[in-house]
């Protein structure tokens, strides 16, 4: 094999494989990524066996196709070291030179024959078309609140539903929920059944990483066990997780009886000083809306103690509320300066409901006065 690159589209390409690279396995070459070369393409394969990606490289030419087992983070660490434009990269299968102008280095290879397959977008009659913008917008807005340690419940991914003309993500860490949804179509009665359907954390933060954020088309198939997705540049296959994931449908609050509208930046610059005295211990702020504003506090006794007041146009009778601040922030900090936010409450001690005018909503627990 004997090719010619550009520099940053190959270092970009390396990049988006390194998130799904393990730091550790039982098979050494997994470590590693396979870059395949042909007259037609050029791309850089990872997995770790439950997430795999097949990232396009652009602005290659091709001498020899061919195929080689590169060292994920030593070939990054010479990329990010060259300053030439184009690199040369060429490999007999067992040793792989890669050269710039005045620079050269060989690097022992593993046989591309033992790297795992990943699979290839195939699907031409059932699957899903999203957007890309939108799919990237519905990942960061629901990931946030999956949890990765919990084994008890298939928490550690993101629930996807696709019925004919819609796609519904739901993350949830048994504390809060996050759920986005938006339109997508779907071809040839491609839809989520009653099975569950959870895409690993993983796979979805890979996902956030390689959609452009523009209108162009993705298409997304899901089988019972697993997810493929393509983009312009890279297919993304996944596992999905196993387990059960809580019925969300049931945490949501159906009735509330106070209703709290704002905007996302000057709550959550509020917020944030109010949390500057909090700690691992005592990590509660009280949300006090009251006539005309919302005053937070927060007091630890190892720290001191914040008030921060902010004017809100609020005339319903007050309420007294705790919350960890970090699951406001959190949420907030997703969305756009000037989004238009309705919080809903039915008491001081139940679930709170916070909504955005395009589908997103976000359920948080409130804290008690222990916590």
């Amino acid at each position: 094999m004997k090719v010619r690159c550009n520099r940053d589209s190959l270092l970009s390409a390396f990049q988006m494989a390194s998130s799904v690279v393990p730091a550790r396995s039982p098979k050494p070459i997994l470590q590693n990524v396979k870059f395949s070369a042909t007259s037609s393409e050029s791309l850089i394969m990872a997995t770790d066996l439950e997430v795999g990606v097949r990232c396009q490289i652009e602005k290659v030419d091709v001498d020899q196709g061919g195929e080689a087992i590169l060292p994920t983070q030593r070939v990054i660490s010479i990329l990010r070291a060259l300053s030439d434009d184009e690199v040369e990269l060429s490999s007999d299968g067992s040793q792989t030179q890669l050269a710039g102008k005045q620079s050269q280095f060989e690097l022992l290879s593993d046989d591309p024959g033992l790297f795992p397959e990943i699979p290839v977008f195939e699907e031409k009659k059932t699957f899903h078309v999203i957007a890309s913008r939108l799919m990237r917008e519905l990942i960061r807005r629901t990931v946030l609140a999956t949890d990765v340690e919990n084994t008890r419940y298939a928490l550690g991914g993101v629930l996807l539903e696709l019925s004919d003309n819609q796609i519904r993500l739901v993350g949830t860490d048994g504390r809060r929920l996050a759920m986005a949804e938006g339109p997508a179509e779907g071809k040839g009665g491609h839809k989520t059944s009653e099975s569950p359907h959870v895409v690993p954390t993983k796979a979805m933060r890979l996902l956030e990483r390689v959609l452009h954020n523009d209108d162009s088309e993705i298409a997304m198939h899901l089988k019972a066990n697993e997810m493929i997705l393509r983009t312009q540049r890279a297919t993304v296959y996944s596992r999905l997780v196993e387990g059960r994931f809580p019925k969300y449908q049931d945490v949501i609050p159906k009735e509330t009886n106070r209703t709290v509208e704002f905007l996302a930046a000057p709550m959550l610059t509020a917020v944030k000083q109010a949390a500057i005295v909090t700690s691992d211990e005592s990590r509660g702020v009280k949300f006090h809306f009251e006539s005309g504003q919302l005053v937070l506090t927060a007091k630890t006794a190892e720290v001191g103690q914040s008030q921060v007041t902010l004017p809100l146009s609020y005339e319903d009778d007050a309420i007294q509320i705790s919350f960890d601040p970090r699951y406001i922030s959190d949420f907030l900090g997703v969305l756009d300066p000037e989004t238009s936010i309705t919080a809903a409450f039915a008491g001081d001690n139940a679930a709170s409901l916070w909504k955005t005018d395009d589908g997103y909503s976000y359920v948080i627990m409130p804290l008690t006065t222990e916590q």
